[in-house]
C-alpha cells in the first residue's frame, strides 16, 4: 500500500508543478523578471517535466506486480481499444502545433489562433480526452494496482488541470475563447457538429 501512496504523491507533485509552471501570472512574473532569458522557460519546462515523468516510470517500475484484475479477453479488447482510440485522437489534435515549439527549442507565436477544428470542433481538451483513454487503457490490459492508481491520479487532476488551462485560455484569446467554452465541453466530446 505504501508503494501506491508514493506512488500517487509523485504524480500530486507532477500534477502540481505542471499547474504552476503553465500558470499565466506565474510567466508574467518571471517575464518581468528574466527579460531576454524567460525564451528558455518552456525548454526548462519540458526538461522538467520529462524528468519528473522519467521519476514517476521508476517509482511504477519498482512496484511489485499485483493484478486486481483477472485477465481476460473481453478487459483486453476494450483497453486495447481506448488505448489506440486515445493515442489516435492525441495524434490528430496535436497536428496543427509546432513540436519544436511545444517543447521550448522554438519561440511561441504570440498571435497563434485559437484551434476550433478537428477534434476541437468535439471537445476543448482533447489531449487530455486521449491521455485519459490511454491510462484507462492502460489498466484494463495490465489490470495491476499501479496502473489503477497512474488511471485515479489523473482523473483527479483532470478538473483541475482543465479549470488552469481554461483560465490561461481565456487570458490569451479572451472572449474568443469564452464564446468557444459555450459551443464545445471540456472532456466529454458531442457526437454530432
Amino acid at each position: 500500500m505504501n508503494d501506491y501512496i508514493i506512488l500517487a504523491l509523485c504524480w500530486s507533485l507532477f500534477y502540481a508543478v505542471h499547474s504552476l509552471m503553465a500558470a499565466s501570472k506565474l510567466k508574467r512574473i518571471l517575464k518581468e523578471k528574466l527579460g531576454q532569458h524567460m525564451k528558455w522557460y518552456r525548454l526548462f519546462y519540458s526538461l522538467l517535466s520529462i524528468l519528473l515523468l522519467m521519476g514517476i516510470g521508476l517509482v511504477s517500475i519498482k512496484i511489485p506486480t499485483q493484478k486486481i484484475l483477472s485477465e481476460s479477453q473481453f478487459l483486453l479488447y476494450f483497453g486495447y481499444l481506448f488505448a489506440t482510440f486515445g493515442t489516435i485522437i492525441m495524434v490528430k489534435s496535436s497536428k496543427g502545433w509546432s513540436l519544436k515549439s511545444f517543447l521550448g527549442f522554438k519561440p511561441v507565436d504570440q498571435n497563434e489562433e485559437l484551434f476550433q477544428s478537428g477534434w476541437y470542433a468535439r471537445v476543448r481538451h482533447p489531449l487530455y480526452l486521449g491521455l485519459a483513454m490511454i491510462f484507462l487503457g492502460y489498466f484494463l490490459v495490465a489490470g495491476t494496482g499501479a496502473a489503477l492508481t497512474h488511471f485515479v491520479c489523473l482523473a483527479l487532476y483532470l478538473p483541475i488541470g482543465i479549470y488552469f488551462e481554461e483560465q490561461n485560455l481565456v487570458d490569451q484569446f479572451g472572449q474568443e475563447y469564452i464564446e468557444y467554452k459555450k459551443e464545445v465541453p471540456a472532456f466529454f466530446p458531442k457526437l454530432k457538429k
